[in-house]
């Protein structure tokens, strides 16, 4: 066969017709080297075969049979779905299990899948009014004619790639086959070889159609270092670019700062100490700070930004605090308030609908200007602006957090999250930033107690809400739904107002939800942190910011559909007093995979140990889809658990910027790595 290059387009090849070339270019593949970079998402070990379970899987199966039956149902208004009968072919010989698989609204499916084929299926098998049901499997239908002596479809090691478009499973495995039998070798390398002893053609192969499976997961890790090297790469160059910056030196002073310290009726944590030590010593080098703090709920990042910012008036310059909601930029104004207008500190608060000065504001201009993004918009605001603070800075965009710190010239960053994230997506998301890490609880907050309840009666639940509200509590009732849904069987926020307000007469309930207009759920939160409202009943909208210390029961009703990461957050709302909280996750108890969930976050008040559990039951891919869309793109989200293999990713990046500062030099290539539309591009504070 001739040789030919991966580089070259498909559309010049006649090894291909015309419109397989036009399905994958459609998909962004144009040249036989980007067809072998679209590699296998998983493997089926087709030697052998799951056997037909007879009750529910807890995960996917692989099984072999036989339809001996199909038809199409209907239902509703023009719904319906095709449903094929297949019974278990392993060994060549059919045995008694039975799966039933249904694909809903996909009328082409017929065409299929049909009566007398042998098929492949792979999915999660269900319980179904006592019928084993497996919805939408994955599924290749087998040809008669198959050698399976030389198939590489069968009795092999089967390669199971990411849907193309106008490509079947099966033939996309044979183009795979045809490209690696045909490339040249040396034209599949990229700009960076990241390791001598697995060559980049050779791993293709092994990755495409392995001997086992151990040789396919060596084959991807090898590629998932490729891949974090470039991510890497641009976090490691983003930042020493940062570091050539000069800004200006700040935090010599520090009278403000042990005012504050003397001022405070308790001392600080340990972790906030630290945090602090390390934010003086940024602002005291010329370098400007890009600091991540990061903390669980309730641990005290307000104080370590006052902290900050402090330091930065007392240099004689101002300092600003961005917040994503107007109720949490009040709350931070009125904290501020409290404890630093004693000091002098002039404060101002800027957000859509006010517009506040402390009374101190007759003396001078503000020094610490608080707000919404309103600041955004307020070309008068700002004089000399040194220090940026932008708390739950996932909450907005880059130009957002990119405009306010145009706002100062070349300004300190701070940057503060209450999302609890593994040491392993630190290291990628926020690999540009100094990290830390507050880890500690203050003294003073509440208890929390935690427990799971299954199928309880509703009159407990509620003898319990009013035990708490008549002492003079107060109540988070929370729904996963806004209004009745028709495809989910959950109570929804807005029926259960209705049926909370009966329960609950002689006490004000108030509903909260993300249809609201933003006034209106200013409103509701105000009354709510006001104690106007003894109980409220609300969505996941009040997850991030809201403050009431008087708050101290979280009842989450069916309490299985939210994350992890999500159901600790909302617990963070309760026990900010001194009271002792309650939340309580009640669930129906079916699924064994949320009873684990919810048995961690019931057994578990530590953020960063929940949201390493988070990791292992959902994996990374799924965690960081609530974290940052930005990461979308990554092939490798099961990689980023492996410690080891992001830290050899980053120490490959630093010793080429060592070694070649700028990249032009020997490793020149490499520019074609650094793109400013990167995945981590999209989540630097300095872009």
């Amino acid at each position: 066969m001739p040789v030919i290059s991966a580089r070259n387009e498909l559309v010049t090849w006649s090894v291909l017709p015309a419109k397989e070339v036009a399905a994958l270019a459609a998909a962004g593949l144009q040249t036989a080297a980007q067809v072998l970079d679209h590699l296998p998402k998983r493997y089926e070990d087709r030697r052998r075969f799951d056997a037909f379970p007879n009750q529910p899987t807890a995960s996917a199966v692989c099984l072999r049979g036989m339809v001996i039956d199909s038809s199409k149902r209907h239902f509703g208004r023009g719904g319906g779905f095709y449903e094929a009968v297949v019974l278990d072919g392993t060994g060549g010989v059919f045995g008694s299990g039975k799966i039933t698989c249904r694909w809903f609204n996909m009328p082409f499916i017929h065409k299929l899948v049909a009566t007398g084929q042998q098929v492949v299926l792979y999915g999660k098998v269900k319980d179904s009014n006592g019928r084993l049901i497996i919805d939408h499997p994955e599924f290749e239908v087998l040809r008669e004619d198959e050698n399976e002596a030389e198939s590489i479809h069968l009795e092999r090691i089967v390669p199971i790639y990411r849907n193309i478009a106008g490509i079947a499973q099966r033939r996309l495995r044979e183009i795979m086959h045809l490209l690696l039998s045909q490339c040249d070798p040396d034209t599949l390398g990229v700009a960076f070889q990241v390791d001598s002893a697995l060559p980049r053609a050779g791993a293709l192969k092994t990755a495409h159609f392995p001997e086992s499976i151990e040789l396919a997961q060596a084959a991807r890790r090898r590629f998932a270092l490729e891949e974090f090297f470039g991510i890497q790469l641009n976090v490691a160059w983003r930042r020493s670019r940062h570091q050539e910056q000069t800004g200006r030196i700040l935090g010599k002073r520090t009278a403000l700062l042990t005012a504050f310290y003397q001022s405070l009726p308790f001392d600080l944590t340990g972790a906030q100490k630290r945090s602090i030590r390390e934010i003086v010593a940024d602002m005291r080098t010329p370098r400007p700070m890009n600091r991540l703090l990061q903390g669980d709920v309730g641990s005290g990042k307000t104080f370590v930004a006052m902290a900050a910012m402090l330091l930065a008036i007392d240099s004689g310059c101002q300092a600003a605090l961005m917040a994503p909601t107007q109720i949490l930029a009040e709350q931070h104004y009125l904290t501020f308030r409290r404890w630093l207008e004693p000091l002098g500190v002039r404060i101002s608060l800027r957000t859509a609908n006010r517009d506040e000065n402390s009374h101190l504001e007759l003396d001078g201009p503000a020094q610490m200007i608080i707000g919404t993004h309103a600041l955004l918009y307020d070309d008068a605001l700002f004089g000399d602006l040194g220090l940026v603070v932008i708390d739950e800075q996932h909450k907005f965009g880059v130009a957002q957090r990119a405009s306010l710190i145009r706002r100062g010239v070349v300004p300190d960053v701070l940057v503060m999250t209450a999302t609890p994230i593994p040491r392993t997506l630190t290291m990628t998301i926020y690999g540009d930033l100094d990290v830390s890490l507050l880890d500690e609880k203050p003294p003073g907050r509440g208890k929390i107690v935690t427990g799971v309840r299954v199928g309880p009666k509703q009159s407990d639940v509620t003898t319990f809400v009013k035990e708490q509200l008549s002492v003079g509590r107060q109540a988070y009732l929370v729904y996963p739904l806004v209004e009745e849904s028709e495809n989910l069987k959950a109570e929804s926020a807005t029926e259960a107002f209705e049926k909370w307000k009966k329960r609950l007469p002689i006490y004000e309930v108030g509903l909260i939800h993300g249809k609201l207009r933003p006034e209106e759920k200013e409103q509701v939160m105000r009354r709510f942190r006001d104690g106007e409202i003894n109980a409220l009943v609300s969505t996941t909208v009040i997850e991030v910011g809201l403050d009431v210390p008087n708050a101290t029961v979280m009842i989450l009703h069916h309490a299985e559909r939210f994350g992890l990461a999500q159901l600790h957050q909302l617990r963070g709302r309760i026990g900010r007093g001194g009271h002792k909280g309650y939340c309580v996750l009640l669930t129906d108890g079916k699924n064994p995979e949320a009873m684990e969930k919810l048995k961690v976050l019931e057994d578990s008040a530590d953020g960063f140990e929940i949201a390493e559990a988070d990791l292992r039951l959902r994996g990374p891919g799924d965690v960081l889809g609530t974290l940052q869309s930005g990461l979308s793109d990554l092939r490798f989200t099961d990689f980023l658990a492996d410690t080891a293999l992001l830290r050899e990713a980053r120490a490959l990046a630093d010793r080429i910027l060592t070694e070649d500062p700028h990249l032009d030099g020997p490793h020149q290539t490499l520019l074609s790595l650094i793109h400013e539309d990167s995945p981590m591009a999209a989540l630097s504070v300095t872009s």
